[in-house]
C-alpha cells in the first residue's frame, strides 16, 4: 500500500497524496458516542478545497458476495470520462487505479490502497485512470460517486491481471471471481491509445 503524506485539510476531511499525482486518499472525521457514530462522507465545498473540482452526478453501489471478487479494470473516455470517489460500506477491498493519461510520466503505473468499512477511507481517482478492486471479505459493499453518467459508447477496460501492470491483487487468477465481460478485457498493449 502506498505511503500517504497529508497534503490538505478542509472541514471534516483530510487528503493524502499517493505515489502517482492525481489520486488522493481521503479520510473523514468520525463522531462517536454511545449511540454509535456519524460521519460526513461528501461536501462539494470541502472536496473542492482539497483539490477535487469535479461535480459528481451519479452514485453507484455494488455488493460482491464471495471474497476474491474482482471488478475492473474499467474506464470511460471523453466526452464522458469519469472521476470517482470510492468508499466501502461493508467489508474490505484492495482498490486500484491505473494511470492512462497520455503523456503522463507515470503512464501504466498504479496505486493500490486498502479501503474498509472500519477505516472509513475513500479514494479519489481523477479522469484518465482505469479503476478496479478485489474484495477481501465476503458480502462486501462498495459505493462510489462518478463525475459523468455511464456511457456505453465510451466505456473501456483492461485485463485485471495484465502482467505489464504488475498489480499484486492478492488473489490467484484461478480463484478470482469475475464477470464474463471482465474476463474478456484486453491487455493494455492491445488497447491502442486511450483518449481522455
Amino acid at each position: 500500500m502506498d505511503a500517504a503524506p497529508l497534503i490538505r485539510r478542509a472541514g471534516n476531511f483530510e487528503a493524502r497524496a499517493l505515489s502517482i499525482e492525481g489520486p488522493l486518499l481521503i479520510a473523514a472525521r468520525r463522531f462517536e458516542d454511545r449511540r454509535g457514530q456519524f460521519q460526513e462522507t461528501y461536501s462539494r465545498r470541502d472536496f473542492a478545497a482539497l483539490g477535487i473540482p469535479e461535480e459528481f452526478v451519479q452514485d453507484n453501489h455494488s455488493r460482491s458476495v464471495p471474497a476474491g471478487t474482482v471488478r475492473g479494470l474499467h474506464f470511460q473516455t471523453a466526452p464522458h470520462a469519469q472521476a470517482k470517489i470510492i468508499r466501502v460500506l461493508r467489508g474490505t477491498i484492495l482498490d486500484v487505479a491505473v494511470d492512462l493519461r497520455p503523456g503522463s510520466p507515470t503512464l501504466a503505473r498504479h496505486v493500490a490502497v486498502e479501503l474498509t468499512a472500519e477505516n472509513g477511507l475513500m479514494l479519489y481517482i481523477p479522469a484518465g485512470f482505469a479503476h478496479g478492486f478485489v474484495t477481501r471479505e465476503p458480502e462486501t459493499e462498495v459505493v462510489y460517486k462518478a463525475s459523468a453518467h455511464f456511457a456505453p459508447a465510451c466505456e473501456g477496460g483492461i485485463a485485471w491481471n495484465d502482467p505489464a501492470l504488475g498489480i499484486d491483487w492478492g488473489v490467484a487468477p484461478e480463484a478470482a471471481v469475475l464477470s464474463e465481460k471482465d474476463r474478456k478485457l484486453p491487455r493494455l498493449a492491445e488497447c491502442g491509445p486511450v483518449f481522455f
